[in-house]
């Protein structure tokens, strides 16, 4: 197990160059990827499908066309993004979880006319409602019909191409748009985020540069493609590093996806603490012992479930710290080097500054810098504008604190801090406070406002016997400020999340404005 020393060069290549790279140094031959469907591809199969699907696309999409993808993840999703990159299209990952509305806005955004997609994934996803709205705005590509004018001759130009692929494949500035990923929209609509060829390429080289990685390593990848993490982390990193994948297509399958990285022998594994609780728990014992690092993101790893890996698989969890906008990784704990509580250290190659905010003790927002960080925002106004970064610097609207080891802990998002009697609240942090009070459950705290002391904390929980004198004695015992106490406690089925795994704050706020206004209306 070693790391391989950080170099700028090699982050100086496009996408489907890194590929042909990988391919170089590992052997056209060697099996790299697999997915549900348990038909192994090597390099040279993916390179090939690339550019015979690539041959067709060329004629149904426009040069200088941004083309959306919605698929799930696995090697159709895997092979269609490299047919784009091989006939110098740029790919926008659409976010079938987010709904109609919010796709619509994604497409306009990214100038999206085609979007490719395949029947039996929409069939299978009960997504008809979303195929016919999205159908009014875009033309929809089926994979399946794209498929059946492959034919012989097609497949032996493809041979031709697979053969000399530098000669054929389009020719990219590593500075060019690789990639659109539209942010979570955790907190609000999602916005485009504009990823360079190197920004990706550059993320999985800081990522290998940072974390010991074994090459005879499998990772396990069930996270969305149309997810940062799931994109870079979960299926270019491997791929882009000779390790072999094993594509999921989606995260909730959480009976299934235990015995499949039991089955595939995985060690990598990607995943949020919510998911990771749910496969703890569904898996037998012995399922995930074969796990060497498992990376939890997205949201804070809960003490239980680090106990839970630790005991039950002997598995160390290991909390990182990513934003779309960089690619997405910005710091990971890896072994060795982690600290409980932390989301590790900064990856190679990123500079970083901090900003007070106002109000706010003990920690400063976060600017970052680097080959990872985005171009910038799409910009709406103008077909293929982009709304440049300030000399390179990214906000990220976190809250931190980096103590002196380069450890970083993050305190919330600027957003997620409530104004209460005048003093800075922050919501995850009374989020933490309910989970300690009831750690079998899922919490979630948002603000609204509030005539005589500016904001009020709404507390969501699945917990039924959750009351606030419950929280308010805790509190009062471990010396938590009074301020922190939600004024409300709402029960509900369950907390709502994203495709991501994320909690969706949207949907929290609303139905707390919604409740809010029909309570003081009675």
């Amino acid at each position: 197990m070693a790391h391989r020393p950080f170099e700028l060069a090699r982050t100086r290549v496009s996408l489907f160059e890194a590929l042909l790279r990988a391919r170089d140094e590992r052997g056209g031959k060697y099996k790299i990827l697999e997915d549900h469907e348990r038909k192994p591809l090597s390099y040279d199969d993916i390179i090939r499908a690339a550019f015979a699907l690539g041959g067709k696309l060329d004629m149904l999409i426009k040069k200088r066309e941004t083309a959306g993808i919605l698929l799930p993840t696995g090697a159709g999703c895997t092979v269609t993004f490299f047919a784009l990159q091989a006939i110098g299209r740029t790919p926008a990952m659409l976010n079938f979880t987010a709904g109609a509305m919010n796709l619509r806005a994604a497409c306009e955004a990214a100038n999206v006319k085609k979007i490719l997609t395949s029947r039996a994934f929409i069939k299978l996803g009960g997504l008809e409602a979303l195929e016919k709205e999205l159908s009014k705005h875009a033309k929809l590509i089926y994979l399946e019909d794209v498929r059946k004018t492959i034919d012989f001759g097609d497949k032996l130009i493809a041979l031709l191409k697979g053969s000399f692929p530098r000669l054929f494949a389009a020719k990219a500035n590593p500075d060019d748009t690789g990639v659109i990923l539209f942010t979570s929209g955790s907190y609000g609509t999602p916005r485009g985020a504009v990823l360079s060829h190197a920004n990706i390429v550059g993320n999985v080289e800081q990522a290998h540069a940072h974390v010991p990685f074994d090459p005879d390593w499998v990772f396990f990848n069930p996270l969305p493609m149309f997810h940062c993490f799931g994109l870079t982390g979960g299926t270019m990193l491997p791929l882009f590093t000779g390790h072999k994948v094993f594509l999921f297509p989606s995260p909730l399958q959480v009976k299934e996806i235990p015995k499949l990285v039991k089955e595939t022998g995985a060690n990598v594994f990607f995943a949020t603490d919510t998911f990771a609780q749910q496969y703890a728990r569904n898996a037998k014992d012995g399922d995930l012992n074969c796990i060497k690092i498992m990376v939890c993101g997205a949201e804070r790893v809960k003490p239980e479930t680090r106990e839970l890996y630790k005991t039950r698989f002997d598995v160390e969890l290991l909390e990182g710290y990513g934003a779309t906008e960089a690619s997405p990784v910005i710091a990971v704990n890896i072994p060795g080097a982690n600290k409980h509580g932390s989301v590790g250290q900064f990856l190679p190659g990123i500079e970083w500054r901090l900003e007070p905010v106002p109000g706010i003790e003990g920690g400063q927002k976060l600017f970052v810098r680097g080959p990872n960080v985005m171009r910038g925002y799409l910009d709406p106004t103008k077909p293929f504008g982009i709304d440049l970064l300030p000399q390179g610097w990214h906000d990220t609207g976190d809250v931190v604190d980096v103590d002196e080891d380069g450890f970083i802990r993050i305190l919330g998002r600027v957003k997620r801090f409530a104004k209460v009697g005048g003093e800075m609240v922050s919501l995850n942090a009374v989020e933490s406070y309910a989970q300690t009070v009831w750690p079998e459950n899922l919490h979630a705290a948002v603000a609204l406002p509030d005539s005589r002391k500016g904001e009020r904390i709404i507390l969501f929980t699945d917990n039924a016997d959750a009351k606030v004198e419950d929280l308010q004695a805790w509190c009062k015992e471990n010396g938590a400020s009074e301020l922190a106490i939600p004024k409300r406690i709402v029960v509900i089925d369950t907390i709502p999340v994203l495709g991501s795994g994320k909690t969706d704050y949207v949907v929290l706020q609303r139905m707390a404005a919604e409740r809010f206004a029909e309570a003081k209306a009675a």
